[in-house]
Formats: C-alpha cells, structure tokens, sequence
C-alpha cells in the first residue's frame, strides 16, 4: 500500500457522527454487509410511486419520462443479481480486482486505484459531516466491465427505455452518510439492491445552492433546515425492490442510509 492511500485511509477511519446510532429500521437480508452504522430516515417522499402493473410503458412516457421522477415498484426481478451482490460472494471473486474511486465532491476531480478487498475492508466507512467531498472516496463508476461483465450480464435493467437511448450500467457500494452531491447529466434509473439511499431532486431551472465540495450529509445538516417550503427538493428514499426514474438535466443528490449496494442505468 502506498503512503498516498496509507494517509487517506488513516483521514477516512474517523469516529462515528452523532447522527449515525444503531437502528433496526431497514428489515430483510442485508447480503453481509451490514446495518449497524444506519442512519435514521427521517424524511418525507413527495415522488409519486407507481406499482408496474398500474403503469404502462406508454403511460410512463407521457407522463414522467420528460416531465418528473418517478419511483417504480416491480419493475423486474433482480433476485439473482442481488444474491450475486452480497458481501462474501463479490470480495470472492473480486477481492482481487483493482476498482477505480473517486472523490465525491460535484466535479470528481482525483481517481484512487486499489484492489476491491482494500476498498471494502478500509474504505468502506460512514461518513463524518465535516468531512470534504475530496477527502472522501467513492466507488461508483469507472468498472472495468471486461472483468465484472459475468457479474452485470446478470442484471435486469428496468424495461422502460425511452426513444433512441440506449442503456449504459455504473455499479457502486458506499458506506453510511456517504453520496454525491448536486449535478446533472441525462436520464436514467437507479436501484438499491442492498440498504436504502435517499433522492434530492430539483428541476433543471431551479438549480440548488450548495458548495461543490461540500458533501449531501453536510447540505441535509447544515443548508436542507434552513430552505423555505418552495424551496425544498423532490426527495425520497429509495429501498431494495424500488427503482427510482429521473428525467434528462435534472439536478440530484444521494445519500447513503446505510452500507448500500447499488447500480444506476444512464440512458444516452
């Protein structure tokens, strides 16, 4: 290990904010990786939820595809890809693997390199509220998909494409208190397979005021108590089981509630 990443594992080992307690709130098989550093969902949802066999896929273009988030409830059945995701089944066959981080403040300015195994035994930590988003590392993107392709050839992609977009995966695995701040890009859906992670969204001309590289758990501490009504985000917490759809140049956010096993669809 070089002295580099010896130093950034030693900054990321940090004591447990207040804001991290024990909770027994998210129920069901947690894949290994583990609920005992959950945070407390304590927010609302103001996404519409549709069950898959309420909506249709012409409905869902008229209605959301261009227009709002949506939150999808079975949509497919990832049951396999989620058994294949747990903790002791993706450290056997990548533990070896060198996965790419990076920093998780708005414009990912540095790239980390080191093997899976490191990633989920030292950098696999909550976050701290003061901690900067170039301090803190992330895994989500940036998979080499010749050596995870078995792994994501499993995946059922939600059905529901839009005209003349194809579909392109970004996998990820992020501790409690932990996200990406505020940005934009096309469409796409998200899915938890493991943990909860909860959705700030804005439409594109109501960009949100946020520091770069200040992280979403410091936003939600510090600026989220502070906006007026009309001021507040789109936001819900999405589960195991749920996808979350946002349209085209969307302003979001995340944060992680817990360990949280996840992969995104970027339609483009």
């Amino acid at each position: 290990m070089d002295q580099n990443l010896r130093a950034l594992l030693l900054l990321l080992l940090v004591q447990l904010p207040a804001s991290f307690h024990c909770t027994d709130a998210p129920s069901g098989d947690d894949g290994g990786w583990g609920l005992d550093s959950s945070m407390e969902d304590e927010g609302e949802c103001n996404i519409e939820i549709r069950d898959v066999k309420s909506i249709t896929h012409t409905e869902f273009i008229k209605e959301y595809a261009y227009a709002k988030p949506v939150i999808l409830r079975g949509l497919t059945d990832n049951t396999k890809f989620r058994f294949l995701c747990s903790k002791s089944n993706l450290v056997r066959e990548y533990g070896e693997k060198t996965v790419r981080l990076s920093t998780a403040n708005t414009h990912s300015y540095r790239k980390v390199d080191v093997r899976f195994e490191e990633f989920v035994k030292f950098l696999l930590t909550p976050q701290s509220e003061d901690t900067l988003g170039s301090d803190t590392l992330y895994f989500f993107g940036d998979n080499n998909f010749t050596e995870w392709h078995s792994l994501f050839e499993e995946y059922k992609a939600p059905p529901f494409s839009l005209p003349l977009m194809h579909p392109a995966y970004s996998f990820g695995i992020a501790g409690p208190g932990t996200g990406v701040p505020f940005h934009w890009h096309g469409p796409g859906y998200s899915e938890v397979l493991y943990g909860r992670k909860r959705w700030f969204l804005y439409p594109p001309d109501e960009a949100p005021e946020f520091h770069p590289n200040h992280t979403t758990l410091s936003w939600v501490s510090l600026s989220y108590p502070n906006l007026e009504l009309h001021q507040r985000p789109l936001e819900c917490t999405i589960r195991p089981g749920e996808v979350l759809f946002f349209p085209d140049r969307w302003w979001h956010a995340t944060l992680n509630l817990d360990t949280s096993v996840f992969i995104s669809t970027f339609l483009g």
